[in-house]
């Protein structure tokens, strides 16, 4: 996770970034089949965001775990996801669904992921949640 040299350190010492990491850190330690994320990544800074991205898909690769995550970021969604759910509010019911099919890693600047992203996010403007 990057933080080995923090490992003596508070909590109270960690940056927001740091105790992210940690907290994915101690989700993977018993390697679950399924690990369910709510907005993980949302109080991060791009860079460390961008970095996690990266964590979490190798991390979770390796060890065959599923992911469950659920992010209003539909870039992000587009970036670590093979499928997207889109959901409604109260109650949640699944209006669409999306496959990915990109390999990873993804080009952000591809046009094949830029058009998804533009898809997804037209579609969303479109229905009535």
């Amino acid at each position: 996770m990057g933080i080995a040299d923090f490992r003596d350190s508070y909590p109270h010492q960690l940056s927001g970034g740091m105790a992210q990491r940690t907290a994915l850190a101690r989700a993977l330690v018993h390697k679950p089949k399924l690990l369910l994320l709510d907005e993980p990544f949302s109080a991060l800074d791009i860079k460390t965001r961008h970095r996690l991205y990266g964590t979490l898909l190798e991390a979770t690769k390796r060890e065959n775990i599923t992911v469950l995550m659920v992010t209003h970021d539909v870039n992000e969604a587009v970036y670590v996801s093979d499928s997207i759910l889109v959901m409604t509010p109260r109650p949640s019911t699944i209006v669409k669904q999306y496959e990915v099919g990109l390999p990873h890693p993804r080009n952000r600047l591809a046009p094949e992921y830029t058009n998804m992203v533009e898809t997804i996010q037209n579609n969303l403007k479109n229905l009535e949640l």
